[in-house]
């Protein structure tokens, strides 16, 4: 009989855990909307689809359906930006705020263009004789 109650309170923990889990999930993934805004966030991550390029002299990647998935990272500011379609990704680039929902990148060695807000994301990033581009939207 004592078995027979473990077991019971076994499942019932793993079927409140299950919940718990689940529940979790579904405000985790709709916290991070369309409209966040990555000038006014601690935490964003955000995915912009658009146009997407790559050159490093010897290869190019080119794509009008690409995707770049943009995190913001525990510094506050400072970004990455993971490209699609075999990009190199663009790690720990800062940005100040300019005007009340718009980041433009700077105090990099590289020639770079960034601006990000809630609806477009547009790069152009040229360092060690590699180039990066996008122009997306949420």
């Amino acid at each position: 009989m004592k078995l027979q109650n473990l077991k019971n309170s076994k499942k019932s923990t793993l079927k409140f855990l299950g919940l718990f889990i689940l529940l979790f999930s579904f405000i985790s993934l709709t916290s991070c909307r369309n409209d966040d805004d990555p000038a006014d966030n601690d935490f964003f991550a955000g995915t912009y689809n658009g146009s997407i390029s790559y050159n490093d002299g010897s290869t190019t990647i080119s794509k009008d359906n690409g995707s770049v998935f943009v995190t913001k990272i525990a510094s506050g500011t400072k970004y990455n930006f993971r490209f699609s379609d075999g990009i190199p990704d663009l790690n720990g680039v800062e940005f100040k705020k300019e005007g009340d929902h718009i980041l433009v990148s700077v105090g990099s060695t590289a020639t770079s263009y960034i601006r990000i807000d809630s609806n477009d994301l547009k790069i152009l990033y040229v360092a060690d004789g590699k180039t990066w581009t996008a122009n997306g939207k949420r």
